[in-house]
């Protein structure tokens, strides 16, 4: 009681409410909460998403009174994720709002109250849009395209947009994909789902969108996509009311054809590898001080490129320049990923150099550029590390044992010859050892004989045979810049491993960057604009796509079976 009393009093009461706050802080720091909408850029009289994302369970319930000065609220639903990995649990919390703007401009998504918490704010632009259409009288249906730019340069991103309006319900709709040849064209995030108005009619669209990078320069068209759907025309009524069968008919529309205008690289480019892009990162990390190496043991150097509107495959290799004797370098296999969100192709290229000095001093590595197209400013821009200087200092020396004490020699001791007894029972002993020893021998000789023979070691398959000798091939062509030798080789190859008969089926069997190299390869030879073609990123790209191989192979043949028969 006295206790109580004492924690009571007006001294200690303050320093009991601040313990009790530090005992509680895990409780109070706020949740972290994100606002994002599902298109940056929409016309007037659509309706969009805007999704509230938290990381954890914020202080109250959103008041989303600010958004309605710019944004009308259509609906609006919750959900939550938890999940417990590796012995960590995360907790996400989602508000998804269905809104249309009230007005056009560069809109401001105001930050939101979540009780004492408060989200981030984020912009949409709404643009007028085209009050009309040119579409049919009367139509339910239609298919829309568009493609963005319509004079792209050769080997840069298009983005291709398809919107599907209908006012009508389907069902069993099948729709292709588009086509272009000497191109490459990869699908974009998922379809987005929204309601519009045209010509004064409300619509539901379906939004998908593809990248396109065409392969060579010249005029380019795109076929148009065709839907075939059931539209669900009514109703019948049958067993009194209680089930309903309705009724469809089939219904095909088809989109325009879109033409491109496909520019070669641009003149003003006057470096040897022509690279498009929106945007381009180089950057580099280390693993520990690079001023103060320790002679002998690795550091790791990450270089990393990162490019927006381009094809990993379109990156060039980063960590090509050799260094000193007296510097070791060590590089991994690269890591290479592609992004494909909503705005674009996202390409990155990832590689590791472990270098290990092997005296004190100074190394220089040089500098690191990588020349690229800015397509957005119509410029050429060059992403550069500057020269870098790395010191090397000898590593901690080792303690050196003490010199144990140096024992006197011992005193000579004077020779007594042996009792006869004792010369007798040591000449038994010898005997004895002797018969054992001839014994183990005979053992040894008869263990050697009935060992069976060594078993021939398999020799390499006349298929095998055949394929190293493309390969040697293929990489002498890629080293004299040999094009004609190196699709020789490569059609030998392929004909052996894959039974492809033509460039275009080679390249359709192998992963995306050496698919992409092959394809470089078959528009320089055919193309009407090809330009001196370089052997040595297609035999990079043959190497890491051979290298993968044999990581998928050994790891396929390391799994047990599920069942034995």
């Amino acid at each position: 009681m006295r206790l109580l009393k004492l924690l009571t009093a007006s001294p200690y009461r303050t320093a009991l409410i601040y313990l009790l706050l530090l005992l509680n802080a895990p409780w109070l720091s706020a949740a972290e909460i994100n606002a994002s909408v599902d298109r940056s850029s929409v016309n007037l009289n659509e309706s969009f998403q805007i999704t509230f994302t938290a990381t954890d369970s914020p202080d109250d319930d959103p008041d989303f009174t600010p958004l309605e000065q710019d944004f009308e609220i259509l609906g609006q639903s919750q959900s939550t994720h938890s999940s417990w990995v590796n012995g960590k649990s995360s907790k996400n919390v989602q508000w998804v709002l269905q809104v249309m703007a009230k007005h056009a401009g560069n809109l401001t998504v105001p930050a939101v109250q979540f009780g004492d918490d408060v989200s981030q704010p984020t912009t949409v632009q709404v643009t007028e849009g085209a009050s009309t259409k040119d579409v049919p009288a009367n139509s339910d249906l239609f298919l829309e395209v568009e493609a963005s730019p319509e004079s792209p340069y050769v080997q840069s991103q298009v983005l291709y947009t398809m919107r599907l309006y209908r006012r009508v319900e389907i069902s069993q709709a099948s729709l292709n994909e588009p086509e272009l040849a000497d191109a490459v064209i990869e699908k974009l995030g998922d379809d987005s789902n929204y309601s519009t108005q045209v010509n004064g009619e409300d619509y539901w669209v379906t939004e998908r969108k593809y990248a396109i990078f065409p392969q060579k320069s010249g005029r380019m068209t795109i076929k148009p996509l065709e839907l075939t759907a059931q539209v669900v025309t009514a109703t019948r009524p049958s067993f009194g009311g209680f089930f309903n069968s309705r009724m469809t008919k089939t219904q095909r529309v088809a989109s325009q054809s879109v033409t491109l205008d496909v520019k070669p690289a641009a003149s003003s480019f006057t470096a040897q590898h022509w690279l498009p892009a929106e945007q381009l990162q180089l950057n580099q990390e280390w693993s520990g001080d690079f001023e103060r190496m320790k002679v002998g043991e690795p550091l790791t150097r990450t270089l990393k490129l990162l490019a927006k509107g381009a094809m990993v495959s379109q990156l060039p290799e980063l960590s090509s320049t050799k260094t000193q004797d007296q510097l070791k370098s060590y590089p991994d296999q690269p890591v290479l990923k592609e992004q494909k969100k909503s705005d674009g192709v996202l390409a990155f290229r990832e590689e590791k150099i472990a270098l290990i000095p092997s005296k004190e001093g100074s190394y220089t590595l040089p500098a690191i550029e990588v020349p690229w197209f800015n397509t957005k400013t119509q410029q050429m821009e060059v992403a550069r590390i500057p020269e870098t200087t790395i010191h090397a200092v000898a590593a901690a020396a080792a303690p050196v044992p003490a010199k144990a004490p140096v024992e006197a020699a011992p005193k000579p001791e004077s020779i007594v010859p042996a009792p006869v007894g004792q010369a007798q029972q040591s000449n038994i002993w010898l005997g004895v050892s002797g018969f054992l020893a001839v014994g183990w021998l005979a053992t040894l000789v008869y263990f050697l004989a009935r060992r069976p023979a060594e078993k021939p070691v398999p020799q390499a398959t006349a298929t095998e045979v055949n394929l190293n000798d493309s390969i040697k091939k293929l990489k002498q062509a890629c080293s004299d810049n040999d094009a004609v030798a190196a699709k020789d080789a490569l059609l030998d190859w392929g004909r052996q491993k894959f039974d492809a008969t033509n460039l275009g089926a080679v390249a359709s069997c192998c992963d995306a960057r050496l698919r992409d190299e092959i394809l470089l390869l078959n528009q320089t030879l055919y193309g009407k604009d090809a330009g001196q073609w370089q052997g040595k990123r297609l035999f990079q790209a043959f190497s890491e796509n051979k290298a993968r191989e044999r990581i998928s192979q050994a790891a396929d043949s390391g799994l047990e079976p599920l069942y034995r028969l």
